[in-house]
């Protein structure tokens, strides 16, 4: 299933008008803190620009790269960046890197700092605890705790860094039972815009540690993430393909309505109903993920059951090894790519299909472009604790999200792709919005730079966010310094 379950996500490039040239600033870093800036035609750096997963940030040169590997080296170049003449030169921070649009965790001009030697993996005593360092990869972490039969809140497709995903809320196929990624972040270790290293917690600046579920990267660079482990031994994973027909998406929207009602919830149970565009041909699978060691829960039946099914994948295993096989449809690049989210309160049957319908008349539009894959993507939303700022009713179990993004060639087709993606978006909203189905959240990790993600989650939650900004970075350094990412409304 060629570049199937793109659970990823264009801007203007960020210019920095510099009173000293970017090139100078990287050259007094290196001499403060040699062996960790990098420059173009290096190895290290190419091998950095390389790994973003898109060509939108494959395609900025960034003025050196800087690879610290220790909270103390993240501290001391806050505080070189932020004094002297370097003050009015930007940087961006990156993690894994997935993200599609254009300057989101890459800079040209500017200093890109690349987090993915700090990586580190730490249980407490009690096994109840993981700090993880700031750059970790997911994937890297997943087979660390296997031998104590614990899993984290991480990505579900190998490549996805901690920080971006925990930092925009994070989805996983324990989400029914254990909410977003963030609700689970007991504490962040973060350098601030002073150069000072805080504690975030509950306990210890909680404002902080709320704005920062969820905030990204408007608040300071987080080094390290306390996050709460999940005991887990075995779950299954099935992936379940039908015919494309009028009568099985009927069939998926029958079921899929049944499954979201309140009555019929099940906190083991996550999963995604997937309609693909690949070469001119539909497809319509179903990812059905179950954090128990049962092979086919009876929940899924009604899917299972479905006229034309068939399982090609059925799986009995540890997170780590769900996630590598999740994986293997997944490139570890893609060219360019756009995409969208919303979210809505679950509908009756016939209003998925008319949601499936809009998507699929408007694909014909795409056929002319270059290696177009447009997958759109309906799934169950966390069930959260509330401890965040997204604005959702603590404990819900009956919203529903969408991914809808897309993969293609050529830069030449950018306007094309967004243009028909943003039309069967707005569509789609609109339908929802009539029958009262429509909520204003949107999710930050699944954005477009496009969406008003901040705005979405209400008023208060925005002045929340300000006031600790305007307390924790009075000097607006990662407003303004820091371009890159969903910055906080004025």
């Amino acid at each position: 299933m060629y570049r199937s379950f793109l659970h990823l996500l264009v801007a203007a490039l960020p210019v920095a008008v510099s009173a000293v040239p970017t090139q100078n600033c990287c050259q007094l870093v290196d001499s403060k803190i040699p062996g960790r800036i990098s420059y173009p035609g290096s190895t290290t750096y190419k091998s950095s620009i390389a790994s973003y997963y898109g060509d939108s940030e494959r395609e900025l040169s960034p003025s050196c790269i800087y690879r610290p590997t220790t909270t103390s080296e993240v501290q001391r170049f806050v505080q070189l960046v932020t004094s002297g003449d370097c003050t009015n030169n930007q940087f961006a921070v990156r993690g894994g890197g997935h993200t599609y649009w254009s300057g989101a965790a890459n800079i040209q001009p500017g200093i890109t700092v690349d987090m993915r030697a700090m990586n580190s993996l730490q249980l407490s005593t009690d096994q109840k605890i993981a700090s993880i360092g700031g750059g970790a990869l997911w994937d890297q972490i997943y087979p660390q705790l296997v031998p104590y039969n614990l899993t984290v809140m991480g990505g579900r497709i190998p490549g996805i860094g901690v920080g971006g995903f925990a930092t925009g809320g994070g989805i996983t196929f324990a989400s029914r039972e254990h909410g977003f990624s963030c609700d689970n972040i007991v504490g962040y270790e973060i350098v601030l815009a002073s150069g000072k290293v805080a504690y975030a917690s509950a306990g210890s600046n909680p404002d902080l540690w709320l704005a920062l579920k969820g905030g990204s990267n408007n608040f300071g660079i987080v080094t390290r993430f306390d996050i709460g482990t999940i005991s887990q031994g075995q779950m299954s994973y099935n992936l379940v393909g039908y015919n494309y027909t009028n009568a099985s998406l009927q069939a998926q929207a029958n079921a899929f309505s049944n499954f979201m009602k309140p009555q019929n919830f099940d906190k083991s149970a996550m999963m995604g109903v997937f309609l693909n565009y690949l070469g001119g041909q539909l497809s319509l699978s179903n990812a059905l993920w179950y954090i128990q060691p049962v092979q086919k829960p009876a929940v899924y039946n009604p899917f299972f059951n479905i006229t034309s099914s068939s399982v090609s994948v059925s799986q009995l295993d540890t997170v780590d090894k769900v996630v590598e096989k999740f994986g293997e449809a997944i490139p570890s690049h893609v060219d360019r790519g756009f995409q969208l989210t919303f979210s809505f309160c679950n509908p009756d049957p016939a209003t998925y299909v008319q949601l499936f319908n809009i998507w699929e008349k408007a694909m014909p539009k795409l056929a002319s472009v270059e290696g177009i894959f447009v997958e759109f993507l309906v799934q169950p939303h966390p069930v959260t604790n509330g401890t965040n700022l997204f604005g959702l009713q603590a404990g819900k179990t009956d919203d529903v999200m969408v991914d809808m993004t897309s993969a293609y060639t050529n830069k030449a087709d950018d306007a094309l792709v967004a243009q028909v993606l943003t039309d069967v978006v707005n569509q789609q909203k609109q339908l929802l919005k009539k029958s009262n189905y429509l909520i204003d959240f949107l999710y930050l990790n699944y954005a477009d730079i496009s969406q008003p993600v901040l705005r979405s989650w209400g008023s208060s939650n925005v002045n929340k966010l300000k006031a600790a900004s305007k307390k924790y970075d009075p000097s607006g350094v990662f407003q303004t310094q820091v371009p890159g990412g969903f910055k906080i409304p004025k």
